[in-house]
């Protein structure tokens, strides 16, 4: 990413976090009425201790000077959470975990995984990498949504085939959150590969080709697990209710498994089995 374009992603960020914030949520008072929703940048500085004038430039993204005491102070003074303070210190100071796309080799799921994978019988299951490129699946899966093995590799990407596929906007009640939840995680993989173009050369592309992408990356939220309960409507099995989980797998390959789970007391899992059984293709 370059520096342009970090700046400007900083900037954007930290206009929607004070957006969301009343005075009363921080304990300020109301005051005289007030054109646009949010916190003034002058009471974010006031509660961050920092002067109005450097927190506008940090906030309009310009190339300046700022240390992690400091950001630090910004972060409370925003109520960001634990990932969304590590996508601001990523973008404000440029730091990074990860690893240059030069060297970097497609992940493979290791045997104990794919075992996993296969145990979760009636749990749909799929393993992404970094840029949310499905990298594997269970059978439930396929059974849900659709069949990956059908999708050219290269395409088999899970945000992409959310704004493309009729299959998963029409298979989704609650399509956007569906949709917001992938882009939470998105985004905090973003701010952690800071020096990654590939994922600023796929935003282009997104906001470029689909309107309610860009719109929904704007509101999108910072989370490296979010816990999302989706209702499906599925084509034969009607209605189905699934708890979202998203984990981290720990070892060489930076992997995440999303797991949806059948809501406890639905019909979901009998529902699937069913399917399974009767449709095994």
């Amino acid at each position: 990413m370059n520096p342009q374009v970090r700046l400007q992603a900083l900037s954007q960020f930290l206009k929607t976090q004070r957006a969301k914030l009343t005075p009363q949520s921080v304990g300020l008072p109301e005051g005289i009425r007030r054109r646009t929703p949010g916190l003034r940048r002058e009471e974010v500085a006031q509660l961050a201790g920092v002067s109005h004038t450097w927190y506008t430039w940090l906030e309009q993204g310009r190339d300046i000077k700022v240390s992690s005491s400091v950001l630090d102070n910004v972060a409370m003074a925003l109520q960001l959470t634990v990932d969304e303070r590590k996508y601001l210190f990523s973008l404000a100071l440029e730091t990074t975990s990860g690893i240059s796309p030069l060297k970097e080799e497609l992940p493979e799921i290791s045997p104990a995984l794919t075992i996993i994978l296969q145990e979760l019988t009636y749990c749909p299951t799929i393993i992404s990498d970094r840029k949310c490129h499905i990298v594997g699946w269970n059978a439930a899966a396929a059974h849900v949504f659709l069949d990956f093995e059908q999708i050219p590799p290269e395409q088999r990407n899970m945000i992409r085939l959310l704004f493309t596929r009729k299959e998963f906007q029409r298979l989704a009640v609650n399509w956007e959150q569906f949709a917001s939840s992938y882009l939470a995680i998105f985004r905090a993989y973003y701010g952690q590969y800071v020096d990654d173009e590939w994922y600023e050369e796929f935003l282009k592309e997104m906001k470029e080709t689909h309107p309610d992408f860009n719109r929904l990356w704007e509101q999108s939220k910072v989370s490296s697990a979010p816990e999302v309960l989706l209702e499906f409507r599925h084509a034969k099995a009607r209605k189905m209710l699934f708890q979202l989980t998203s984990l981290q797998v720990h070892g060489g390959t930076d992997l995440r498994c999303s797991i949806y789970t059948p809501a406890p007391d639905s019909s979901t899992r009998s529902k699937l089995k069913n399917l399974m059984q009767h449709d095994p293709s």
